[in-house]
C-alpha cells in the first residue's frame, strides 16, 4: 500500500520501526501519543537474551522495543488497564474506525492478508506489517476489534512482542547469580508448567525428563525441548549444545516445527540407572508402513497405530490393541498382515459410533488419549535415531 493512501499518524509509525528511542522520528511518535508514558516495563527475553522495553501511554498506544529498536507499535481501540479509553483509530489510519470488521480493514488496507498468531489477521503495508487483533473467533461484528500492532518483521515469522510479558510463560528462564542460565531451574520451571497443564511439551523432541542427561552426554549436537503456552501460543524452545551454551526462545509454532530436529541416541547410551529401568518398560518400536501404520509393543502387548481419513480436510489416527484372531494373523501373515488390517480400519471409520472399531480405539478416551499419544510418539522418535544411525552406518 503506498502511503499516500493513508492520513494523519500512520506514516509516524511506520517510519518508527526499527530505530532507536532517540531517534526523532521516534519522538515524534511519543508526542503523538501524548509525550510521557504512564508505564515502563523491562525485561530480559530468552537467551541469549534481548533486552525487552514496553511503554504504555494514557492515549491507549503502546511502543514495544528490543535492544532499544523498535519492534512493535499497538494502537488500542477498547480500554486497557493504562488507558481508560482506547484512541480513535480513525486518526491514525484513514477510514479505519473503532468498530471495524475484518472485511472493513480489508477494504481499508487494500492489500493481501494472511492469518497470524491466534486470531490476528495480518496485512503486508509499504513499510512494514499490520497485524488486527480480534475477540476469539471474532472480525465480523462490529466491536470484535481490541487493536492493530503495526510491525517491520512478518508477524507470522516471529512471536508477538507484547507476549514478552506473557503471566504464563514469560519467566520460564532461570539465571544463577552470575547471570547464566540455570539449566537444572529451568527445567523445573518448564516441567512445572507442564504438570499445571499450562504448557504443552512435544512429544517429537527430548522430553525434558531427559534434556539434561542427553545434554550432558554429549551424544547429540543440540539437545531440545519445546513447550506450548496454552495462554499466548508461543513455543518455548530451550536447547542444550554439545559445543556451546545453552539457548532459549519463543518461536510461533510454524517456525518451531520447523527447527533442526535430531534423532535421540537409545537410552542405554546415555540414562541412570533409573532411567533405563524406566525405558525397558515403555512402548518400543515394532514396525510400520510409511504413511499408513506404526506396529509397537509394551510389556508383550502389541498396539497398531493406523491412519485413517475422517473427510477431504482432515484426517487422524486409531490405535488398537490387538486380539488373539489379529496377533494369530499376525503370527502367520506379519506385515501384509498388518497393511490389511489397517486399510480395514481405514475403511471402517473408527470415528463414527456404529463402527466396529470405535469402541476399541484407545485415543477415544479423553483421560487416556493423550498418554497413549505421547507413548507411541516417543517410541516412534527413538526408532527414527535407530534408523538413521544404522543408515549412515
Amino acid at each position: 500500500m503506498e502511503r499516500w493512501r493513508t492520513r494523519a499518524r500512520l506514516p509516524l509509525i511506520l517510519d518508527a520501526l526499527c530505530l532507536s528511542e532517540e531517534d526523532p522520528a521516534v519522538r515524534r511518535l511519543v508526542e503523538a501519543f501524548g509525550g510521557v508514558p504512564v508505564e515502563v516495563s523491562e525485561q530480559l527475553v530468552g537467551e541469549p537474551a534481548v533486552r525487552s522495553r514496553r511503554l504504555s501511554y494514557p492515549s491507549g498506544g503502546e511502543i514495544l522495543m528490543h535492544d532499544d529498536a523498535v519492534v512493535a507499535v499497538v494502537l488500542h481501540v477498547v480500554p486497557t488497564p493504562f488507558a481508560r479509553r482506547g484512541l480513535d483509530l480513525s486518526d491514525w489510519v484513514a477510514g479505519a474506525r473503532n468498530r471495524a470488521t475484518f472485511a472493513d480493514l480489508k477494504a481499508v488496507f487494500g492489500t493481501s492478508w494472511t492469518f497470524g498468531p491466534g486470531s490476528s489477521r495480518c496485512f503486508a503495508l509499504d513499510g512494514g506489517y499490520a497485524r488486527a487483533e480480534f475477540r476469539p473467533f471474532g472480525g465480523s461484528t462490529p466491536g470484535d476489534l481490541l487493536g492493530v500492532a503495526f510491525t517491520a518483521d512478518n508477524p507470522r515469522q516471529t512471536t508477538r512482542p507484547e507476549d514478552d510479558d506473557c503471566p504464563t510463560c514469560s519467566g520460564l528462564l532461570v539465571r544463577d547469580g552470575y547471570g547464566a542460565v540455570d539449566v537444572d531451574r529451568t527445567i523445573a520451571e518448564l516441567a512445572a508448567g507442564v504438570e499445571a497443564r499450562v504448557l504443552s511439551e512435544s512429544s517429537a523432541h527430548v522430553r525434558l525428563a531427559d534434556l539434561a542427561l542427553l545434554g550432558a552426554s554429549g551424544l547429540m549436537e543440540r539437545a531440545e525441548s519445546q513447550v506450548a503456552c496454552r495462554t499466548c501460543q508461543r513455543v518455548a524452545c530451550f536447547t542444550l549444545h554439545r559445543d556451546s551454551c545453552p539457548t532459549f526462545g519463543y518461536y510461533p509454532t510454524d517456525e518451531a516445527r520447523q527447527r533442526p530436529l535430531e534423532a535421540i541416541p537409545p537410552v542405554e547410551s546415555w540414562g541412570d540407572a533409573d532411567r533405563i529401568a524406566a525405558a525397558s518398560d515403555a512402548m518400543r518400536y515394532v514396525d510400520h508402513e510409511p504413511g499408513a501404520w506404526f506396529l509397537v509393543e509394551k510389556q508383550g502387548i502389541l498396539y497398531l497405530d493406523a491412519r485413517y481419513v475422517v473427510s477431504s480436510m482432515a484426517d487422524d489416527s486409531a490405535l488398537l490393541r490387538l486380539s488373539e484372531s489379529e496377533l494369530e494373523a499376525y503370527r502367520v501373515g506379519g506385515h501384509d498382515y498388518l497393511s490389511q488390517l489397517a486399510r480395514k480400519i481405514h475403511d471402517g471409520s473408527p470415528h463414527r459410533e456404529d463402527s466396529t472399531f470405535y469402541p476399541r480405539n484407545l485415543y477415544r478416551d479423553p483421560e487416556t488419549s493423550r498418554a497413549f499419544r505421547d507413548e507411541v510418539s516417543a517410541a516412534i522418535v527413538n526408532h527414527t535415531w535407530l534408523a538413521e544411525h544404522r543408515r549412515q552406518a
